[in-house]
């Protein structure tokens, strides 16, 4: 059997390789992805772009986010490591208008513009597009063999499909069961929740209590030197971690290393890719932390742990999700629903109800509580209606633009309504998509038969 690695190129970034076994792969919605070959040199590479242009008129901090910046740079890259670019070859996709479909997304029409000026570039550079599939209302997969440089386009998620007949249904007592065997959180990361929820928290309170757990500690000192948050000085120590990193940094790194173990765990279902649950909640988190920065609608640190822990429902449906795939895949791609709206029909409740449950029983915080069952519907908020209303931005904008790490689609309707509970106008939605961090997923190169 013929092993071959696969990688992920995630949005805002992009990865040029020699002939080697190894297939890059870039989950498109509304972003655009661009793979780039030549036979010649043996190269080649994918840029994953989120926007066609840049909002604000201050200098790029990360230009490979950006059609207009990134296929220069891009292309530059290609030919710095060999490649001749009028002998090259292109592949586009992506561009979808990922439903449910609305007025906005035709008016804002983000996909489109970005495929046009890659488009453009690919001209001026005298480069060959010989596959292109934009547009379209479906999220794909854009995928680039090292090996033979063979460039191949597919539905996200359309390889996870079969014909499986044994599709099950669990009942309400298989659902509680799975709560129950979830091990509970830990006590120490409960309390630095309970704290971070008082706001003007201590943060040598928070730093206190990690050091009591020696699991925590360690959880969070791999996590510090992971690639995802890598640092140029190895972190060694809490201690270490509060000077160099700072107290906002340091809590949100030890949050996230409290739940990781429960969303990797997770990987057949929801997940498009290894460790799509983790890395859509951490996603979730960081915007949701930078719109509350902007706005002023809450505390930042407030933001991203309810960002982070928002989709903790979803740890329990995994498995069931799993077993009903081909029927959850093809209601989400064929019908203009909501995830958990499928995931009533198909499992007669939804990860937010699932999730409120658990929050109730690991004794969250009302508020944090309060955001994981209404994060698709803010409005239904009575204690901390910003809070949630934050998360639910964040969480859109990662299923909009970051799509293909897990099965997820999210109600738009009512956004204009939502975006005023912020003190934010729909003008302002490129301004938000903006704020989206960039390369900041990661994943971990899995091995695939060949």
């Amino acid at each position: 059997m013929h092993i071959i690695a696969k990688h992920h190129v995630p949005s805002g970034s992009f990865f040029i390789g020699k002939q080697q076994p190894m297939i890059l792969q870039a989950f498109l919605g509304t972003c655009v992805g661009v793979a780039v070959s030549s036979d010649e040199a043996k190269i080649g590479g994918i840029l994953h772009l989120l926007l066609p242009e840049p909002v604000s008129s201050s200098p790029v901090e990360h230009p490979e986010k950006y059609a207009s910046t990134g296929m220069p740079v891009f292309l530059e890259a290609l030919e710095a490591a060999g490649v001749d670019l009028e002998s090259a070859r292109a592949c586009i996709a992506g561009g979808a208008l990922v439903g449910p479909l609305d007025n906005q997304d035709i008016d804002l029409d983000i996909g489109g513009r970005t495929a046009g000026i890659v488009e453009q570039i690919l001209a001026e550079k005298k480069i060959e597009i010989v596959k292109s599939e934009t547009g379209g209302f479906f999220s794909c997969s854009l995928n680039l063999n090292l090996e033979n440089l063979d460039c191949s386009i597919e539905p996200a998620g359309f390889d996870k499909l079969d014909d499986r007949a044994d599709v099950h249904r669990p009942s309400p007592a298989e659902i509680k069961q799975a709560m129950d065997q979830l091990r509970p959180i830990p006590q120490v990361a409960l309390k630095i929740l309970r704290i971070i929820d008082e706001e003007d928290y201590d943060i040598e309170r928070i730093a206190s209590e990690v050091r009591k757990d020696q699991v925590i500690s360690a959880q969070t000192l791999k996590l510090c030197n992971s690639a995802m948050f890598a640092r140029q000085r190895p972190i060694d120590s809490i201690d270490h971690a509060l000077v160099f990193l700072g107290q906002d940094l340091l809590v949100k790194l030890v949050i996230s290393a409290a739940v990781e173990g429960y969303f990797l765990q997770s990987a057949e279902g929801y997940s498009l890719c290894k460790g799509g649950l983790y890395y859509h909640a951490i996603g979730t988190a960081m915007i949701a932390e930078k719109i509350a920065h902007q706005t002023g609608a809450c505390e930042p640190a407030v933001a991203y742990t309810a960002g982070l822990l928002h989709d903790i429902g979803k740890v329990v449906l995994d498995q069931y999700v799993a077993s009903t795939y081909p029927l959850f895949y093809r209601q989400l791609l064929e019908e203009e629903l909501e995830s958990r709206e499928i995931e009533k029909q198909l499992l007669s409740v939804d990860h937010t109800e699932v999730g409120h449950i658990l929050a109730q029983n690991w004794r969250f915080p009302k508020t944090l509580a309060e955001t994981v069952r209404y994060h698709h519907r803010p409005e239904n908020a009575s204690l901390a209606p910003k809070i949630v209303a934050v998360v639910y931005l964040a969480n859109l904008l990662m299923s909009r633009f970051h799509t293909g790490l897990e099965l997820s689609r999210v109600d738009t309707s009512s956004l204009d309504q939502r975006l005023a509970m912020l003190g934010l106008e729909y003008e302002r939605l490129n301004d938000l998509i903006d704020w989206i961090p960039s390369g900041t997923f990661h994943m971990e190169t899995e091995k695939a038969a060949a």
